[in-house]
């Protein structure tokens, strides 16, 4: 199978409708208000009702509480929640048993030691997203456009699939699948001119690299 592509951070027609054209698998809209990339409730009803099944749909959330969730839930109507905060391996258990969906948790990795958290996650989420960890001095914990070393997920084996985050664009995805054999990759900075701002040729770009990866005939994983 090809590698699946998600391109987040989404908040207008044109772009979505670029990335559904251009073959993406998944397609992410943000609900945080410090993100540039954030989307309204009302904006959110109009993209989702866009997407139309072409792909799946999913809300990335920081932290969020119930009642924000279900807010969301009811908007976008999402495929799946990617729950990308300080969530506890508890607390991301309650959300899926909530709401029914299946939940990707990131975990930002900046060593071999961050991988350690692995193992109580994968007990309770449908998919791990590996995302560069923030600066301390960060207003959000992800689409900072930066990457982290892809040889600390060599040899990783895992019982869920996994996704690779952080710091891709078009010129490197394919590297890092290789290296990394992510049967996922997430995008955001990495197709905009301008922080919030996608450009359509960038998307393609990195749908195609992608899809032209060394691992783009390995299994989904």
């Amino acid at each position: 199978m090809s590698v699946l592509v998600k391109i987040c951070g989404l908040s207008t027609s044109e772009t979505l409708d670029v990335a559904l054209e251009a073959g993406a698998d998944m397609v992410g809209f943000v609900f945080f208000a410090p993100s540039p990339r954030n989307v309204s409730f009302h904006a959110a009803r109009e993209l989702g009702a866009r997407v139309n099944g072409r792909a799946e749909k999913v809300a990335l959330t920081v932290d969020a509480d119930d009642a924000m969730l279900a807010n969301i839930v009811d908007v976008l109507r999402p495929d799946l929640l990617q729950l990308h905060g300080k969530e506890s391996a508890a607390r991301v258990g309650a959300i899926a048993q909530r709401f029914g969906l299946p939940v990707i948790k990131a975990l930002p990795i900046e060593t071999k030691a961050d991988l350690g958290a692995v193992p109580t996650y994968v007990k309770v989420a449908d998919r791990l997203l590996f995302d560069a960890r923030a600066p301390r001095d960060a207003t959000r914990p992800g689409g900072l456009g930066k990457p982290f070393d892809w040889h600390l997920l060599e040899d990783l084996h895992l019982s869920v699939p996994f996704m690779l985050s952080g710091g891709l664009d078009p010129a490197n995805v394919a590297d890092a699948i290789a290296v990394t054999r992510a049967g996922a990759v997430d995008v955001s900075s990495g197709v905009e001119g301008a922080p919030g701002v996608k450009d359509p040729e960038k998307i393609r770009a990195f749908i195609r690299a992608a899809r032209t990866s060394q691992s783009a005939s390995l299994p989904v994983g």
